[in-house]
């Protein structure tokens, strides 16, 4: 069932056997490229896997891949959503109000959509330039990152609560929800039961790993990457091997692949390990001097954003494991 690197580049639905679909969609001005959108029959009408960038083009593209396999964003009986961001959940609100269909989402994501509302509405929430003074970053890159920020909107909110094990209401058919936080709070895993594969999202990916943030920096209560790490082990347990993630293409080897990050993630944490010293460093300081695909005076400064708050991520995960210390004060500094 694994679709080559190469024929991933088309831009019409793919059938891939037994009522199970792929749409492309697109998202614009973005390096992914695209986001897949799975469609699964049922008795009641299809049920999509994500639902793709709120966009004019991704809107055509979705209405299109639907058209080109007889069916309409009308027929649509029901969403989930494996996490909140906007290439997954951006059209779920416009496709359930054109369809009346349905939109799932974990609970934690749902939440998450709920605090952002609230702190958006609330002149005392905390903001980007809050955290990224925390963080040590200077004025002039605090306005740079937030003159180019560019954050869309919440997406709508779910109608429908999911819990890890939940069945999805998909009529006729097995589909179970496989909670694995990491890449978001509320990420989940989708397995159909009845032709053993994994609707991955973002969690497990053929040749990319995704984000793992924290957000805000100094969050004492959560460690993102200690639950993906665990998240991925679980996935690597499970013996299901076919992947169908949200970008890239479909692949065998979800045991492998997840192991494969999680070693990634391991030589992260050492390399973050091995930039501490005595003399406490920021976290920018500290984001400054990993090693990144780009180098730091190249990269974007929304790029920058996401390197410190994966640094954080990472950073915590060492705090949670004993191998790095907070100093304490303001902005935030670490030590051995």
């Amino acid at each position: 069932m694994a679709e080559s690197p190469s024929s991933a580049g088309s831009t019409t639905a793919t059938d891939h056997g037994g009522g199970l679909w792929s749409v492309p969609v697109p998202i614009p001005g973005n390096p992914l490229g695209r986001t897949l959108v799975y469609v699964l029959e049922s008795e009641r009408g299809p049920v999509l896997i994500d639902a793709g960038w709120e966009h004019p083009a991704s809107w055509k593209a979705l209405k299109e891949g639907l058209g080109g396999i007889g069916m309409g964003v009308e027929d649509v009986y029901g969403v989930v959503v494996t996490h909140m961001h906007p290439d997954h959940a951006g059209l779920a609100g416009r496709i359930r109000e054109r369809s009346g269909a349905w939109v799932a989402m974990h609970r934690a994501d749902a939440e998450l959509i709920q605090r952002m509302r609230e702190d958006m509405e609330s002149p005392s929430g905390e903001n980007l330039g809050d955290w990224l003074a925390r963080a040590g970053a200077s004025p002039e890159q605090q306005a740079a990152i937030r003159e180019n920020d560019g954050r869309p909107d919440p997406p709508a909110a779910p109608d429908r609560l999911l819990e890890d094990g939940d069945l999805i209401d998909l009529p006729g058919r097995a589909l179970r929800t496989i909670w694995t936080p990491g890449h978001s709070p509320g990420h989940i895993c989708l397995h159909l039961e009845e032709r053993d594969l994994l609707f991955t999202g973002d969690h497990v990916l053929p040749e990319i790993t995704p984000h793992v943030g924290l957000y805000p920096y100094d969050r004492p209560d959560v460690d993102p990457l200690g639950g993906y790490m665990e998240s991925l082990r679980r996935t690597a347990e499970m013996g299901v091997e076919d992947a169908m993630p949200a970008h890239q293409y479909t692949f065998n080897g979800v045991s492998r692949r997840s192991k494969e990050i999680i070693e990634h993630h391991e030589e992260r944490l050492a390399e973050v390990r091995g930039l501490l010293g005595t003399e406490p460093q920021t976290l920018w300081t500290i984001a400054t001097r990993c090693v990144w695909s780009y180098a730091w005076d190249k990269m974007a400064p929304i790029s920058h954003h996401l390197a410190i708050g994966e640094t954080a991520a990472h950073l915590r995960t060492l705090e949670n494991r004993g191998l790095a210390r907070r100093t304490g004060g303001y902005p935030l500094s670490y030590t051995l």
